[in-house]
């Protein structure tokens, strides 16, 4: 079987925080951190950006990832769903002879997963039964215990009950979410068209390495993350 590959979007618009794929962290834009681990990881044939923007191509491009098309901007809006993008960019890259039968999406505001995620869950997808493979943070707050929202008169009720009482947390039934990471067969995703579709199974990251990259808070945290690991990998150097 041939090596997956890794497709990165990267769109230069964001709504929640400006410009987060080639905002700077440890003098590096937010984009290297997800390029890097795919290249270090030896898994890929391939590592694509698809972007509709010339500067985070460039900057794609100096960090050893390739952009061999760019994204028509009509698939770039705040309102673009991601399943268009990546069957965009699995048509230009078969257009190109680049045949392959399993695909990572990798989400570059997901800057802590790593080569061990990415390999777990290909070897996941590959012996399941199901359309993808997710990369999984166990959810905390839980809509079970924690999580509650206004009924009809605008009083809370906990957002979802079972039949027992849930005291802690840690009885709560498992709730996921979603983050950064996505494992597809080729031929279903050109099947079905969609990110969150089918049969989906859950590889479960840690709660740092599913640290996603919404609100500026987001990527505060990230910033400090990243720089401390930095720090002490220098120090031990």
């Amino acid at each position: 079987m041939a090596k997956p590959v890794c497709i990165i979007p990267a769109r230069i618009g964001s709504k929640g925080v400006s410009n987060k794929n080639i905002r700077l962290i440890a003098g590096k834009p937010l984009i290297y951190y997800t390029i890097k681990s795919a290249l270090e990881s030896k898994i890929f044939s391939h590592v694509i950006v698809s972007t509709e923007d010339k500067k985070i191509a460039s900057i794609a491009k100096k960090y050893g990832a390739e952009v061999p098309f760019m994204r028509p901007k009509n698939l770039a809006t705040d309102n673009t769903a991601m399943g268009p993008v990546l069957l965009h960019a699995i048509k230009k890259l078969n257009s190109l002879g680049i045949d392959f039968e399993i695909f990572v999406y990798r989400d570059c505001t997901c800057p802590f997963i790593d080569g061990r995620d990415m390999k777990g869950a290909i070897e996941l997808l590959k012996k399941s039964d199901c359309y993808s493979i997710c990369g999984s943070v166990k959810a905390h707050p839980s809509p079970y215990f924690a999580m509650w929202e206004p009924n009809k008169d605008g009083f809370l009720e906990i957002s979802k009950t079972t039949n027992k009482t849930i005291n802690r947390r840690q009885d709560a039934p498992i709730v996921y979410i979603t983050d950064g990471m996505f494992v597809f067969w080729t031929k279903k995703f050109l099947k079905i068209r969609k990110v969150l579709s089918g049969k989906m199974l859950p590889y479960e990251i840690s709660k740092e390495h599913g640290h996603m990259i919404d609100f500026e808070f987001d990527f505060k945290v990230a910033k400090l993350l990243l720089e401390s690991k930095i720090s002490t990998k220098n120090t031990q150097i």
